[in-house]
């Protein structure tokens, strides 16, 4: 048993043999019908969250990446970090925590997902059992998309040996309509070790370890980002380099064979991830919450084959104007970014 905290979901699982799916069930049922909160156990927690927050610290990739996004989406819950921080948590109050609980954990805000062996009108009829007096009501609550701010945010630690960046722009929400080819696009630029910015950044040039982009997409926003530790004297040459493939991929359409070994390596990721009963539960969970509906298999698969040629530009059009964002960490001594260094 194990639980996770995304930027917009929760999520409790099990993974069982099939004969003890009763018992998941009636655990997880036991959990949403009746938390304790316990005081002496928050206490605990709390000490526990404090040290994700300190390992974090110490994990360069991921603070360079919570900087980023702290400056991208500021005044907004998806530019808060998940952890947040000691001072919020410390201020928790079990009053307050079993309040929140009681408002969401709703019906209209829960989906039960399960894969493996088992039958679905016998999960349902234990789900039924073991949730039925769950209050009513309940639904999705959202403040509104985030804003994205142009910003360049540097933090110095003297104790690092790398510098480590992030550049970011907009992307889609999770539910678009280009989302594969937002998806093509980010394996052409960063997304594989063949990607254009591993190999004109680290194998014809050395000047990085590790490069790569990513793609984060939420129920009413996105950004794509760009990764990088380098040396500090190497910052500006990995920017401008990162910047020229952004200027490629709007300018030039892309070559059949880049597009045809991007889809194959999608759809292989794709379809290797899901041989695991775990990942699957989680892939028809986040279906449900952001369609609303499960896609089988062979739609999805049909969605990346449809992207085209010209697809991948027209979308890096749409996506990569003006300056892009950007976080710094490393011992920096006076060395900060200039704006005019950001423009696409």
């Amino acid at each position: 048993m194990d639980a996770f905290t995304a930027k917009e979901y929760a999520s409790f699982h099990l993974k069982v043999l099939d004969e003890h799916l009763p018992l998941a069930v009636d655990i997880l049922g036991d959990i949403t019908m009746n938390p304790l909160f316990d005081p002496t156990e928050m206490t605990k927690e709390k000490k526990v969250i404090f040290e994700e927050i300190n390992m974090v610290e110490d994990t360069p990739d991921d603070l360079v990446m919570e900087l980023y996004t702290g400056a991208f989406w500021p005044r907004h819950p998806l530019g808060r970090p998940i952890l947040g921080t000691k001072t919020s948590v410390s201020r928790f109050r079990r009053d307050e925590l079993a309040g929140f609980f009681r408002s969401v954990y709703r019906p209209g805000n829960i989906v039960i997902a399960a894969a493996g062996h088992l039958e679905h009108e016998a999960t349902s009829r234990l789900v039924r059992r073991h949730f039925a007096e769950l209050a009513a009501g309940g639904s999705p609550r959202n403040g509104g998309p985030p804003r994205p701010a142009s910003r360049i945010v540097t933090r110095s630690k003297k104790e690092l040996e790398q510098v480590h960046l992030c550049l970011g722009t907009p992307a889609y929400p999770q539910a678009h309509g280009d989302r594969y080819g937002v998806y093509i696009l980010n394996t052409v630029l960063g997304g594989s070790m063949s990607s254009r910015l591993f190999q004109n950044v680290r194998e014809k040039r050395g000047l990085v370890y590790s490069i790569s982009s990513g793609v984060s997409a939420y129920s009413d926003a996105g950004t794509l980002t760009i990764y990088a530790g380098t040396s500090l004297d190497s910052v500006d040459e990995v920017v401008r380099l990162s910047l020229e493939e952004l200027r490629r991929m709007k300018g030039e359409a892309l070559p059949d064979d880049e597009l045809r070994r991007a889809k194959d390596h999608l759809k292989g990721s794709l379809m290797l991830s899901l041989e695991n009963t775990s990942s699957r539960m989680s892939h028809i969970a986040r279906q449900e919450i952001y369609f609303g509906r499960t896609f089988v298999l062979d739609e999805i698969l049909a969605g990346i084959e449809a992207v085209s040629a010209e697809d991948v530009p027209r979308i890096a059009g749409e996506l990569f104007r003006d300056e892009v964002a950007m976080s710094v960490l490393g011992n920096l001594g006076r060395y900060r970014p200039k704006a005019s260094q950001l423009r696409i």
